[in-house]
């Protein structure tokens, strides 16, 4: 896994590193360091923000260089607005701000003073854990197979030193307090970057072997991992998923991620499911040559669920839960399937195959239903970058959500809004059913031109007993998305803060 940040928490007494970045509310609000910064520096900081015309305005800066009496090179300031109207995730995404002034100015140390104008005690402590959280998922950077930087004066070519800060310094009220409330923000945080690494392997390197074997990381966790191999599978008679992965010589893999945090180990878990196609030609009706390099993402949702799991056993989460992932590559050879082909999935129903470029469908049948078979979950969530369909609905900002119980919709839909990992709920309909019935078959697909991203649904929802279930259809935020404060990465993690969010607010008992 990418290196995490050193994040220190100190009081706000504590020594100042070179570069310190502080925040001012509205009309230029300061907390009482900034204050006595200002002080020492015989009001520097007024005088600039007064020649700047600086007024705390959210997002804008003052930068003062070398303030006399002040043993720092820069002090910037961060405008962060109403600050005693500023709710979690606006505070996590200074973090990220503050992380981006410090990017721009290749600091290799630097302090950022957490204190919010009018905020104190536990909402204080909390809230420096959320700027720690903030700037750590802005920091990261996927620089795996990056030779040209070195470190500063070698010569050697070996591995390189990320550029910039190296050790970050989270100045508050209450260092203690902070530090452990950081704690459960550390493994969330643990869990986002798991899950961009995941994305942003190329395929040669992960392939469905190797993603299934990264998951062991996860033991060191408590999270107890299966992995199911294709003897396993064929057994199973997951004819589907089979079907997809036959035309590579890379064999597939499901595995079975479970966490048993619940103070009673009978309590039905939460189920979430993962797409994990570690790349996607298409198959035999394979996919034009522009933009297909992107199809490594194709294991997004794969990728959620495997750091959602690291990050509720990280932070101890009190619920009963299991991730399950099926992986494959679909490729076109001599052995692939083809158009026309008819497969018999898990369930027993049996499905024509009219295009083999909609194959994550055919994998979330097969585990969908082994998932309800196996453990009788209370609830499913399924993830998939399933259709390009949803990205000319929703375009990057909202996932699709599709669901057949609408307490866990509401549900869902609020976490979105509580972490900014938004969520769009699309129609299920019946009426929707006829586009996909097949004349030889149960069922094709495919359904035609139109709600494409509907039809894909659909065609999941017949592998759905009475569960309640929501599918999140992720092809426009998982990978190549809009970029954020907190996130700069072609893959974005997204999923693990909505479904951690999810999880603490109505399952943990």
């Amino acid at each position: 896994m990418t290196d995490r940040l050193d994040v220190t928490f100190l009081s706000l007494d504590a020594p100042l590193e070179p570069l310190v970045i502080a925040l001012a509310g509205a009309g230029l609000a300061l907390g009482h360091t900034a204050i006595g910064l200002d002080e020492r520096a015989g009001g520097a900081l007024h005088r600039a923000a007064e020649a700047a015309e600086f007024t705390g305005k959210a997002k804008t800066t003052l930068e003062v260089l070398a303030p006399q009496g002040i043993a720092v090179k820069r002090l910037v300031v961060i405008g962060c607005g109403e600050a005693d109207e500023a709710k979690d995730i606006d505070i996590i995404g200074l973090g990220g701000q503050a992380m981006a002034q410090i990017a721009a100015r290749k600091g290799k140390r630097a302090t950022l003073i957490s204190e919010l104008p009018g905020m104190s005690g536990r909402r204080a402590a909390e809230a420096a854990a959320d700027m720690a959280l903030g700037a750590v998922l802005r920091h990261y950077d996927f620089r795996k197979y990056r030779t040209s930087a070195k470190r500063d004066g070698d010569d050697n070519g070996e591995t390189p030193a990320r550029d910039g800060l190296e050790r970050l310094v989270v100045a508050c009220l209450d260092p203690d307090a902070a530090r452990a409330a950081y704690g459960r923000r550390q493994a969330l945080a643990d869990g986002i970057i798991l899950a961009r690494d995941l994305v942003n392997e190329p395929a040669n390197v992960l392939g469905p072997v190797e993603l299934a074997e990264a998951t062991r990381v996860l033991e060191r966790a408590g999270v107890d991992v299966t992995i199911l191999d294709e003897k396993a599978l064929s057994e199973l008679k997951m004819g589907a998923l089979l079907g997809v992965a036959q035309g590579s010589p890379r064999p597939p893999r499901v595995v079975v991620m479970q966490w048993h945090g619940a103070k009673s180990k009978r309590t039905r878990p939460v189920a979430f499911i993962g797409k994990g196609v570690v790349f996607d030609t298409g198959g035999i009706s394979i996919k034009q040559a522009g933009g297909m390099e992107d199809m490594k993402g194709d294991m997004a949702g794969a990728g959620c669920v495997v750091g959602l799991m690291l990050a509720l056993a990280g932070r101890k989460a009190n619920v009963n839960a299991v991730g399950i992932i099926g992986v494959v590559e679909n490729m076109p050879s001599g052995a692939a399937q083809r158009p026309g082909d008819i497969v018999t999935s898990m369930s027993g129903q049996t499905i024509e195959v009219l295009n083999t470029d909609a194959e994550g469908r055919l994998v979330l049948a097969d585990v969908i239903h082994y998932a309800q078979q196996e453990f009788k979950p209370k609830l499913m969530v399924d993830l998939a970058t399933l259709t390009g369909a949803i990205i000319v609905a929703l375009g990057k900002e909202h996932a699709g959500l599709f669901c057949n119980d609408d307490k866990l919709s509401a549900e869902l839909v609020a976490a979105g809004e509580a972490t900014t990992e938004r969520v769009w709920r699309m129609p299920l309909s019946r009426a929707y059913d006829k586009l996909i019935d097949s004349k030889t078959a149960d069922m094709k697909n495919i359904g035609g031109r139109w709600g494409g991203a509907i039809i894909g649904a659909q065609f999941i929802q017949r592998f759905v007993k009475d569960t309640p279930w929501a599918h999140l259809d992720v092809a426009g935020v998982a990978m190549d998305s809009a970029k954020t404060d907190i996130n700069q990465s072609w893959a974005s993690g997204w999923g693990v803060r909505l479904l951690d969010r999810f999880v603490s607010d109505h399952h943990e008992k």
